[in-house]
């Protein structure tokens, strides 16, 4: 492998001066630049990471911990994070907490120990987890979800809004009895979204509280159609949820929307693809991710 000295050599000046124009100093002659960088490329050279890591005192990587890799949420948001990331010289770690917060803490404190250059997390509810991260001196950046009793920037919808909307507008379609599907409490986008559902409602609200899955979704859809008091719409908090329900639905045949309206939240590919289409809140998810990566 060529070294810093090879290239020093090839370009005809300094290791001092490749070093330099390597790390971006401003105070070289644009022609001794431009000469470096040509060896650079003829050489093949390629930077000791590890060493220029230990004198910067961090990385180049940020890690991004989402909370379920499979939702095709986080597919666009990631996207948006990691162009931004290029852009600006640094490299993405994506990490998969599984909506697990024992796994997000294991994850979390490998990007400190790392001393990762930053972190954009979209909490599984780890209180843990947030601390750690709220008490080292790595930037932090939440999205989509709220960091459990912490401060930091944040880049979020008004996920309150948006659920008002959807359950207000299975009222204005004439459902009366409005049941909710929605995630783990103590979970920011899941007790907002509850609490828009639950402003919207013009009776008594109806919560069945899963985990964020499609899993999840089927189960719960099952037990509101066992209920004595079956709803004859449902507003479901997440898009993977809202597969599930309605895969239950069709498994015991329960006509949507005549028999059974549905209104889920996030964006759902093939939403438009179900006759009638399937109404969905969707959120930017691609900007959510490059505003994270700006801050």
């Amino acid at each position: 492998m060529p070294t810093i000295y090879d290239v020093a050599r090839e370009a005809g000046v300094s290791a001092a001066t490749v070093s330099r124009v390597l790390n971006g100093a401003r105070t070289v002659d644009p022609a001794m630049v431009a000469r470096v960088l040509t060896a650079v490329r003829e050489l093949g050279y390629r930077p000791n990471a590890v060493a220029r890591n230990l004198r910067r005192n961090r990385t180049t990587l940020w890690a991004v911990i989402i909370s379920d890799i499979g939702n095709p949420f986080f597919t666009a948001t990631v996207r948006g994070i990691e162009d931004v990331a290029q852009q600006a010289g640094y490299s993405v770690v994506l990490c998969n907490s599984d909506e697990d917060p024992a796994k997000e803490e294991t994850y979390v404190a490998a990007a400190l120990s790392e001393q990762m250059a930053g972190v954009i997390i979209a909490s599984a509810g780890s209180v843990k987890a947030a601390r750690s991260l709220l008490d080292s001196p790595i930037p932090v950046v939440a999205i989509d979800r709220e960091l459990p009793r912490g401060t930091v920037d944040t880049v979020v919808v008004d996920n309150e809004a948006g659920a008002r909307t959807a359950t207000e507008h299975l009222v204005a379609a004439g459902y009366r009895w409005i049941a909710c599907i929605t995630g783990p409490e103590g979970v920011s986008t899941a007790d907002l979204r509850l609490r828009g559902y639950a402003a919207a409602l013009p009776g008594e609200p109806v919560v069945v509280r899963t985990d964020f899955r499609e899993q999840g979704g089927y189960r719960a859809m099952s037990s509101l159609l066992a209920s004595s008091e079956r709803p004859d719409a449902v507003f479901v908090a997440n898009n993977l949820m809202t597969v599930g329900a309605l895969r239950c639905l069709a498994d015991h045949r329960v006509d949507v929307p005549r028999e059974m309206g549905l209104v889920g939240f996030d964006e759902i590919p093939w939403a438009d693809l179900v006759r009638p289409s399937l109404t969905t809140v969707t959120q930017p998810t691609y900007e959510l991710g490059r505003m994270a990566a700006r801050l």
